[in-house]
């Protein structure tokens, strides 16, 4: 299927410079698009300009960006076709009320983020028809400011709106991200898509943010492996008791997943270890959440949850 003609994106803004923003920024202006990285740490921004974006690992790129900004009003003065927020959940409340001063129509902000219900936090500031969800496929890693260590890339990335009626947008975007080298399809399952990776995280990385382990750690630690999989088993739990579709065999694809983890740190991890607020309310936060509105007991997340916030309380 393709797009309608009616909207072919040719400028773009990225909020966020970490890893997946970086990745983001540097394939769209690689493909010859307008490109703005906004973020608010001047130092996380300042090589997109020059030398420039670098990629390494299972892609190899350098890519100068068109343009940097350091706040979001920026983008008023040239607003994008369409903003990708890549940015730690937890600021995107914050980052909706800002782009909500110069939204017009016709301008759609997809929510690249980690995390449950990451969508609904920019719909309920933009509304449904301008805000859409993806589902990343990468992993990434920041070796410094503008330089991103990315072990793995396992397209296709997918998107999906929340409005029937901006479904064009997103196979138009789509399209874009896919003639640039970041493979996408738009799909009518990102719910599911957007649950099953959640579990995944929500079972490892608070984890890893607790003990220090490394994934590969986590899941050869007799003690921490049984955290683990009682982590999986209660997300399930909690999803099938919403009637959020995770397919038949999800519970061994889990385990087989994460055994093939490597020895890498998550990002969970290393907001930790950077003494940075973590994204544990729109992970294990949010299995509480939809536990209490099924009537499950969630007794592990909210214990890793706790774990993690205590942690927190420290900075």
């Amino acid at each position: 299927m393709k797009a309608e003609p009616n909207f072919s994106p040719r400028s773009f803004a990225v909020v966020g410079a970490g890893p997946v923003g970086c990745i983001v920024a540097a394939f769209l202006a690689k493909g010859g698009y307008d490109v703005t990285l906004c973020d608010v740490i001047p130092e996380l921004i300042e090589p997109a300009k020059d030398p420039g974006i670098i990629i390494e690992g299972a892609e190899n790129i350098q890519q100068k960006v068109a343009r940097t900004c350091i706040s979001i009003d920026d983008l008023a003065d040239n607003v994008p076709d369409v903003i990708f927020i890549t940015v730690k959940a937890t600021a995107t409340p914050l980052i909706a009320s800002a782009i909500e001063s110069f939204y017009k129509e016709g301008v759609y902000a997809v929510s690249w983020q980690n995390g449950i219900d990451t969508e609904l936090a920019l719909a309920q500031v933009l509304g449904k028809k301008p805000v859409m969800r993806a589902v990343v496929n990468y992993g990434c890693g920041l070796a410094k400011p503008g330089h991103v260590r990315m072990p793995f890339h396992h397209p296709p990335h997918f998107i999906q709106e929340l409005d029937p009626g901006s479904e064009h947008a997103a196979i138009a975007i789509a399209e874009v991200l896919t003639k640039c080298g970041l493979g996408t399809e738009r799909t009518d399952s990102i719910i599911s898509m957007v649950w099953r990776k959640a579990i995944l995280n929500a079972s490892m990385n608070p984890i890893c943010a607790v003990t220090g382990f490394t994934m590969a750690q986590a899941m050869s630690d007799p003690i921490s492996f049984q955290l683990v999989d009682s982590l999986i088993k209660e997300c399930v739990k909690i999803a099938r008791a919403n009637e959020i579709s995770l397919g038949w065999d999800f519970y061994p694809y889990a385990i087989e997943y994460m055994g093939n983890a490597g020895d890498h740190k998550p990002s969970m991890l290393m907001d930790i270890e950077m003494k940075r607020r973590t994204e544990v309310d729109y992970i294990n936060g949010k299995f509480v959440e939809y536990g209490q509105q099924a009537g499950i007991e969630t007794p592990y997340n909210i214990s890793i949850r706790n774990l993690v916030k205590a942690l927190e309380s420290k900075f």
